[in-house]
This record gives C-alpha cells, sequence and structure tokens, in this order.
C-alpha cells in the first residue's frame, strides 16, 4: 500500500489545503484527494511542485507499506 503523508506536511506548516493549493498551483480538489489518499495516479510535476515548496525529497512524502498477506 501506498502512504501519501500530505495531510500530515501541510498541518506541520500551519496551512490550509486551500492555502496549499495556492501556494503550489495545484487544484485544491488534487490536493484534497492526495491528503485523503484517494487518488488514483501521481503526477510527476505536482509532486515537484509539493518538494519543492515544503523542502522536502519525495521520501519525506510518499511511504510503501507492505500489505499483509
Amino acid at each position: 500500500m501506498i502512504v501519501i503523508k500530505l495531510q500530515n506536511m501541510i498541518r506541520r506548516g500551519g496551512w490550509t489545503q486551500k492555502e496549499f493549493s495556492v501556494m503550489t498551483s495545484i487544484r485544491q480538489a488534487t490536493i484534497s484527494e492526495m491528503c485523503n489518499n484517494v487518488c488514483k495516479s501521481l503526477m510527476i510535476r505536482n509532486l515537484n511542485k509539493i518538494c519543492k515548496v515544503l523542502n522536502c525529497e519525495i521520501e519525506d512524502l510518499i511511504e510503501y507499506i507492505p500489505d499483509s498477506e
């Protein structure tokens, strides 16, 4: 399972999803989908914008958790 840790990072920055959307020029709906881990795909250009604004590495944003079998 892939977990996107964007919601926690936005909270730590003290922003709302709307504010973060403006900061990154990414649609608010897309930010919301990422924060709720319901997006079906991740666009590289959006990941690049997010990492640039948060000054983070991709590993800080996305985590792989093996599925239990």
